[in-house]
């Protein structure tokens, strides 16, 4: 998971029409409306796939897919007329089980398939390979799309499988950023984490392993040194800046966490740069070395240091350049009529905050794969409103001295106010001109969890001073939802 990538003003010149195929139109009901690409009848007769037409398709097996589909199901398009295809050979699971609780070891009750796949993690039911066959949805696992020809709306697999389309959803999230080769980034021993064979090959390193380094101070580091511990291996983590997660913790804030981690058995090497990694006799890596000629030992090492829009064969889309990912309007359209982008993949419109971002976390996964089906499928014409919302859960296995987990909800700008030790739990406000922008809570309850969205939603005028005098989180919390009435 990773926070958003976002500077521009809403301002995305797209189209605002989208049209399925000629042959879906000739067979839409009289009340059809173009408009989005809207199906008012579910009266449609039902695809054989002849001639390997399809009505819908989406182009990637992550959790948006998983969404999608639920989406179609639920409005009665999807038996028959979609197709999904993945690279994976798995159907679409929760992806951020792979850095939680499926790195826990074996004793430690660890996470595995089926009991993850979408959209258990929403709330909803458990999409099993079965599910998609009651449902009528054809699955095309471990066959990329290669190539597209969007004139003609057809995709080209990687066995030279020809798919023709009528309303194309991309949805192939971002892959892992890689170190290069010369350096070492492909050593075994060396691991990046994006899919399940990927944590697959990490847990069977972390098994014969005595001493793990992980490069990158974000998320997936966070995550992967936590589970890390369960394993009671020497752990270290390397990054760049100064603090933990600085594109949102406050200095204090990342203080705290590095504080667990380190009561953890978990060591730091802050403010440092990898010059390359080193590999024995065998071939296999021994040691992370970094610019100012130190070396640190290990026999496996993590790179978790960002990802990058995976971007395929859709390179002429209309791509936002500036925070990468193919741009899309408020509907997930593109510029090319009857083709969306969602999830991780799409640049699109900020409406709360007015800016153009992109966002990589399973938030905006699930809801803008529901967003943009229901725009497609029905007269819902609503703009994409998105809430910024992040979490973390780290340290949950059995065992473990304490659980923690955070939740944030809106923008971090402005000035902040921290409140609590940090033992039970903490609370951050940022405050931009008086009003409440975004709020973070740790080990919060449900209900103080509930109430974050509202306080960033809203944007109360708080009295700054008053905040920063509360004696605990559930007082400035009080402060926070009074501000709400008034």
């Amino acid at each position: 998971m990773a926070l958003a990538s976002t500077t521009l003003p809403a301002k995305t010149g797209l189209s605002l029409w989208c049209p399925t195929s000629p042959s879906l139109a000739r067979r839409l009901p009289a009340r059809f409306s173009p408009i989005g690409s809207r199906i008012a009848s579910r009266g449609l007769v039902t695809a054989s796939f002849a001639n390997e037409n399809r009505e819908f398709v989406i182009i990637g097996g992550g959790n948006a897919a998983g969404y999608a589909a639920r989406t179609f199901v639920e409005n009665g398009m999807a038996d028959g007329r979609l197709c999904i295809v993945t690279k994976e050979a798995y159907a679409p699971y929760e992806r951020p089980a792979l850095t939680k609780a499926y790195l826990f070891p074996p004793e430690k009750k660890p996470a595995r398939l089926p009991g993850f796949h979408t959209c258990v993690g929403g709330g909803g039911e458990r999409q099993t390979p079965d599910w998609y066959k009651e449902k009528g949805i054809e699955m095309i696992y471990e066959d990329p799309v290669t190539g597209a020809d969007f004139e003609k709306q057809t995709l080209t697999t990687n066995t030279g499988k020809q798919l023709k389309y009528g309303s194309l959803i991309i949805a192939t999230g971002c892959t892992a950023s890689r170190f290069p080769d010369k350096i070492g980034g492909n050593l075994p021993g060396v691991h990046y984490i994006r899919e399940v064979a990927d944590a697959d090959s990490l847990i069977s390193s972390l098994g014969k392993s005595k001493k793990v380094v992980i490069v990158g101070g974000g998320y997936i580091g966070m995550e992967v040194a936590a589970a890390a511990v369960a394993w009671n291996l020497d752990t270290t983590i390397v990054f760049p800046e100064d603090q933990l997660l600085q594109r949102l913790f406050t200095p204090s804030l990342a203080q705290r966490y590095e504080e667990l981690y380190r009561q953890n058995g978990v060591k730091f090497v802050k403010g440092a740069s990898i010059n390359n990694l080193e590999a024995g006799s065998d071939g296999r890596v021994t040691a992370v070395k970094l610019a100012d000629g130190s070396t640190i030992e290990a026999d496996t090492v993590v790179i978790g240091i960002g990802a990058k829009p995976a971007i395929g064969p859709f390179e002429t889309l209309s791509m936002n350049k500036s925070i990468g990912g193919i741009q899309v309007d408020g509907l997930f359209r593109t510029s090319t009529p009857g083709i969306f982008a969602i999830g991780d993949v799409a640049a699109f419109p900020l409406k709360i905050y007015d800016r153009m971002t992109r966002v990589e976390h399973v938030d905006h996964a699930r809801r803008s794969a529901q967003h943009c089906v229901k725009s497609l499928l029905t007269a819902h014409t609503d703009t994409y409103d998105y809430l910024p919302y992040f979490y973390s859960r780290v340290f949950e296995y059995e065992g473990s001295s304490r659980k923690v987990w955070w939740q944030f909800y809106g923008d971090n700008v402005g000035e902040t106010v921290e409140v609590g030790n940090f033992d039970p739990k903490i609370a951050t406000f940022w405050i931009d001109s008086g009003r409440l922008k975004g709020v973070l809570v740790e080990s919060g309850s449900p209900e103080e969890f509930q109430l974050l969205p509202k306080l960033a939603r809203s944007q109360p005028i708080v009295d700054k001073a008053k905040l920063a005098s509360a004696s605990s989180v559930e007082e400035a919390l009080e402060i926070a939802q009074a501000a709400l009435q008034s």
